[in-house]
């Protein structure tokens, strides 16, 4: 059977599941052919199959349920790993894709079967479902109209709806696949009390008193090794390991980071020199310096940083860790 070569990716394969526990979410948003080829991609999806949900009778058939007669709606059954996705983020992709204000249409389709909703086995999630529906309400401008009920029934479809999409490259979808999906970046600073526990002591002195480790004694100042650099205070992406270069200096040295909002730099005139610190934009952590000294080739600066203020994760982890979309770029490939 021909796979749809126009996908992008799916970093869950390269994931075992089998040794996590898995929660379970039945989604419907519209033809299921496209909302499930969206959010098996999602970091933390374990597995996915469409069917029909929260209608009256058993085993319904496609032709039954497209008269809109039934009750039941075109769903995605999800299971997903919570240690690696959120079910607040998993809800908030999607959210990304559908319209929650539309009544029983999603994109070119119509009737019952295409309305939106968020169906749980388990009670506890209705909280988590609430919090994001509140958050969705108040940024839009209309009402939302995504109905929320307990799984009152579930019955996959026939062989041919399942991974539709990744079978059939013409197949319609009203959901915008050009782009790998990503889980929406949700990086808090902990508390310093928290921040105390959970770095060591050159960690916290590094990135909270500005301290400086010595040179070619941090974990990372010679490691040739392909994966990401993330902020040790908060886990948001920092640096590439592609951008890394042995600036013989004793510390990691990067030509830039990941993209440049994940930084601030500020003028530092500490200990009678004139220096450009640079430091995480959400952790507020010191990570060190930059200079312009770094290889012309690749825009000539050198992000001098200490290993201390970076928790590096290798490419093997990423996809299991959540960083999966980044996995081309720190290969250099994107």
């Amino acid at each position: 059977m021909t796979m749809n070569s126009n996908l992008p990716d799916n970093p869950n394969l390269q994931i075992d599941y089998q040794e996590k526990a898995l929660h379970d979410i039945w989604l419907a948003g519209g033809c299921f052919w496209g909302v499930e080829a969206y959010l098996e991609r999602l970091p933390g999806v374990a597995k996915t199959d469409v069917g029909y949900a929260n209608g009256r009778g058993e085993t319904p058939t496609y032709q039954q349920v497209c008269t809109g007669k039934t009750g039941f709606a075109e769903t995605v059954h999800i299971r997903y790993a919570p240690d690696i996705l959120r079910l607040e983020d998993l809800l908030l992709a999607f959210f990304s894709i559908i319209d929650p204000t539309s009544i029983n249409r999603q994109g070119n389709d119509v009737g019952s079967q295409y309305r939106s909703g968020i169906y749980y086995h388990d009670p506890a999630d209705l909280a988590v479902i609430e919090k994001v529906m509140s958050s969705v309400s108040a940024s839009q401008g209309r009402e939302v109209v995504t109905e929320v009920k307990p799984l009152r029934n579930y019955y996959l479809a026939e062989d041919y709806h399942q991974k539709y999409l990744d079978h059939n490259p013409n197949g319609y979808c009203h959901v915008d696949l050009s782009k790998p999906p990503r889980i929406p970046a949700r990086y808090e600073r902990p508390s310093d009390e928290d921040l105390r526990r959970i770095l060591s002591p050159m960690e916290y002195n590094v990135t909270q008193k500005d301290a400086t480790e010595q040179p070619f004694t941090g974990a990372y100042w010679d490691l040739d090794q392909p994966g990401i650099y993330v902020d040790v205070t908060t886990g948001e992406p920092l640096f590439c390991s592609s951008e890394k270069f042995d600036a013989g200096c004793g510390w990691p040295s990067f030509s830039r980071p990941i993209q440049q909002d994940v930084v601030v730099e500020k003028k530092d005139k500490s200990h009678g020199m004139e220096r450009v610190e640079v430091r995480s934009k959400t952790g507020d952590a010191h990570l060190g310096h930059v200079f312009t000294d770094g290889p012309p080739e690749a825009g000539g600066l050198r992000y001098c940083i200490n290993s201390a203020a970076l928790r590096f994760i290798p490419v093997s982890e990423m996809a299991a860790k959540g960083y999966g979309d980044l996995v081309d770029k720190c290969l250099g490939k994107a």
